[in-house]
């Protein structure tokens, strides 16, 4: 896959000044084709870093070249001298534009023609709907104007969407960007990923007082003496009551599936001893 304008063998051009673009926008409009043909020439560099936001989707990095340049034609041709806007201001979101919808309609996922038809109606019914009242409507209000569910809207806006690449830029500040290849995790995250599930699980399976123990301890960061004036109980209940919800805990994650859900009773409001071993944090420190 070609990543350089010189890899795709594209003739240079030298880039524009906002005068000189507008000079040659006012030109085109008067049907002037060389004008037009320098204007698309010139911006073919915006184009293809567009372009470069959606590789790895399943389409040649050419291919995705050429429909970005369409979206770029359309901008000029659309583009009225009027807007107290930069042209590639304007430009930027119809190159994007034509992108996105040539991987919708044409990407990996496939969607049904009634959920696309549907989708192209709520489209049309959310342009009509801004231009009447002034913003962008709401699910139910486009849900209304069509007279369908709302959760038809929601499925059919949601069904064409096109998918994110995992070099789409995440987040950029004045450092190196982040992208979304950045947030999935490796097999060791994947791992430790689906041990958070079971440990969840096993939470779920743990006597009501055991589970309200570890949730404020470990999910919700309080200290013994927090949770204790939170349950009622004394800190010492707390510090025995944690202890025998983490021995519970590595019981339940050790056994055999079909043997944790008989392993402890439904209730753990037992009355522990008042005992207490060192180490635990006490209310005095607080």
């Amino acid at each position: 896959m070609a990543r350089k304008l010189s890899e795709m063998r594209l003739p240079r051009f030298p880039l524009l000044s906002e005068e000189e673009t507008v000079n040659y926008l006012v030109k085109a409009k008067e049907g002037d084709r060389e004008a037009r043909d320098t204007l698309i020439n010139c911006h073919i560099k915006l184009v293809f870093n567009l372009v470069k936001r959606f590789e790895n989707r399943g389409c040649e990095v050419e291919d995705l070249f050429q429909i970005g340049t369409i979206g770029l034609i359309k901008a000029i041709d659309n583009f009225d001298l009027n807007h107290q806007v930069k042209f590639s201001t304007y430009a930027v979101p119809m190159i994007i534009g034509e992108i996105r919808r040539f991987l919708r309609d044409n990407g990996v996922i496939k969607v049904s023609r009634s959920v696309k038809e549907t989708a192209i109606k709520v489209r049309q019914a959310e342009d009509m709907l801004a231009k009447e009242i002034g913003r962008d409507p709401t699910v139910g209000e486009i849900a209304e104007t069509l007279g369908i569910p709302k959760e038809e809207v929601v499925a059919a806006m949601e069904a064409v969407q096109a998918p994110t690449s995992i070099h789409e830029t995440f987040y950029q500040d004045d450092g190196d960007p982040i992208y979304v290849l950045d947030q999935l995790g490796n097999e060791a995250a994947d791992e430790s990923w689906l041990d958070g599930i079971a440990i969840k699980e096993v939470i779920d399976k743990l006597p009501t007082r055991l589970r309200q123990v570890l949730v404020l301890r470990y999910f919700e960061d309080q200290t013994q003496c927090q949770v204790a004036a939170q349950l009622g109980v004394s800190q010492v209940q707390v510090s025995r009551l944690e202890k025998q919800a983490l021995q519970m805990a590595r019981e339940l994650l050790a056994e055999p599936e079909e043997e944790k859900a008989h392993s402890f009773p439904a209730s753990g409001d037992n009355n522990p001893s008042e005992n207490n071993s060192g180490g635990e944090d006490t209310c005095t420190s607080e």
